[in-house]
């Protein structure tokens, strides 16, 4: 069987997190953690979605071998495992946008999904509600326009993304996502 690595791709709080997740408890797949030093949030459990880890034991991953890719976003590190990448499983991930090109050079194969927020303001609405601290929310609301802008103008960006699937935050953007992955997973089984 074929295996497929799955990114979900999309703003800050077009639902990523709960696709992932909707993914692995009805199709079945595996979800792939990243690992960050970033702070943990409050309601974040370590070893639930992410991986929390001071910037000495990433840096200590990576002398070891076992880190795939890392990168920056927000003055945090995040990083990718080569164990949670490289498996013969079906696998489900979150990849910031920007990351896509530099991504695709070690797993050319990846299948993504851009989520794409009918309404802008919902996906910043759903970022408030993390309470986070003011200035960290400031930067992300920031970024989620940058994002939301560079998306629907620059062309060669887009044309990295596989599948474009609107998220109106209801039962039927959910099985439109819920459908186009079996699909794939049928298509991949052939």
């Amino acid at each position: 069987m074929i295996e497929i690595l799955l990114a979900l791709v999309g703003v800050t709080g077009v639902g990523k997190s709960y696709y992932k997740n909707k993914i692995v408890e009805k199709l079945g797949f595996d979800k792939i953690k990243i690992i960050t030093t970033r702070e943990i949030r409050t309601g974040e459990k370590n070893n639930d979605d992410k991986i929390f880890v001071t910037n000495e034991e990433l840096n200590q991953l990576e002398k070891e071998g076992k880190i795939a890719y890392k990168f920056e976003l927000l003055g945090n590190i995040y990083a990718y495992s080569k164990e949670a990448l490289f498996t013969d499983k079906d696998t489900v991930f979150e990849l910031h946008y920007a990351e896509i090109f530099n991504f695709k050079k070690i797993c050319p194969d990846i299948c993504s999904i851009y989520l794409m927020p009918r309404d802008v303001e919902i996906a910043k609405q759903k970022l408030k509600e993390r309470h986070l601290k003011q200035e960290t929310e400031n930067k992300r609301i920031l970024e989620i326009d940058e994002h939301y802008n560079r998306i629907k103008t620059d062309k060669e960006l887009t044309k990295m993304f596989d599948y474009f699937v609107y998220n109106d935050y209801n039962e039927k953007s959910e099985q439109d996502v819920i459908n186009l992955v079996q699909k794939l997973v049928k298509e991949k089984g052939k």
